[in-house]
């Protein structure tokens, strides 16, 4: 039960400002991400908002290129 709280308080979907705060970045770089890394976002009109999981998943391939880049 407890779990399901949890869940319930995270948001589906983050602003920029969240994203930044959770990246540990500026509101600038992630932009930055989003137009010339391929962060994906999901678009409401104006509002730019990205997926908690696409962002996970993005964070953790960018890792794992690191990683493989890093052995080469």
């Amino acid at each position: 039960m407890e779990q399901q709280n949890e869940l319930t308080l995270q948001p589906m979907l983050l602003t920029v400002p969240q994203v930044a705060k959770k990246l540990g970045l500026s509101r600038t770089t992630v932009y930055v991400l989003i137009n010339r890394e391929g962060l994906p976002v999901v678009r409401f009109g104006r509002a730019v908002r990205i997926s908690a999981p696409s962002l996970q998943k993005w964070v953790e391939e960018r890792e794992r290129e690191t990683m493989s880049a890093a052995s080469s």
